[in-house]
């Protein structure tokens, strides 16, 4: 079976240190699905950590993971945001975020010293992160008459389909999720009997 719908991406937050020089560097990973999830995170975290000199960031986004972006946040450019996608990308993961909150000790690191800072501590964080396997996958909203019901259902069954907000009357509904890779087949077996509806 092609898995091309298959990724991964961490279970829940994680956190990670590093201190040089008397700054430190706490790393945050989340496990995020949208940019809407990324802002709220970071504008939480911007006042959590008020008094901190920098919140820099990187996000990589989506089962093909090319939704993605970095910040600097202040830093000098290339040396925060960069860094920290580099540590997600070579983790492979994606539907992550990760926010390097520092605190400046007095002594500039210069930039071969803010790469090394941000890299291991977003090593850090994700290394204590629970990694796990995401499917992609689409809903649908499946309308259907009371006689077609038992073949909808056989072919829920038979594809292992989960399904919620169901609603049996003269008239029947539900939604489900199809991974991907079965989309194809989904359609196959339920476009003669049922109207399919991408939600």
């Amino acid at each position: 079976m092609d898995l091309f719908d298959a990724y991964r991406s961490i279970a829940a937050p994680s956190e990670g240190l590093f201190k040089d020089n008397g700054s430190r560097f706490i790393a945050l990973a989340y496990p995020v699905e949208t940019e809407e999830q990324v802002k709220a995170i970071v504008a939480g975290l911007r006042k959590q950590y008020h008094d901190a000199r920098h919140h820099c960031y990187a996000y990589r986004l989506g089962y093909k993971g090319d939704i993605f972006r970095s910040s600097d946040d202040g830093e000098p450019s290339g040396s925060a945001g960069r860094p920290i996608l580099g540590q997600i990308d070579s983790a492979g993961l994606s539907d992550v975020l990760v926010v390097v909150v520092r605190y400046f000790g007095g002594i500039k690191l210069g930039i071969p010293g803010l790469i090394r800072a941000y890299k291991t501590s977003t090593a850090d964080a994700l290394s204590q992160a629970q990694v796990v396997e995401k499917v992609a996958g689409v809903w649908f909203r499946l309308h259907f008459g009371y006689d077609a019901m038992n073949a909808v259902m056989k072919v829920l069954k038979e594809m292992d389909l989960p399904q919620r907000a169901q609603a049996f009357g003269t008239e029947c509904a539900l939604e489900t999720r199809v991974r991907l890779s079965a989309l194809d087949t989904f359609r196959e077996k339920l476009e003669s009997v049922a109207i399919l509806e991408e939600i």
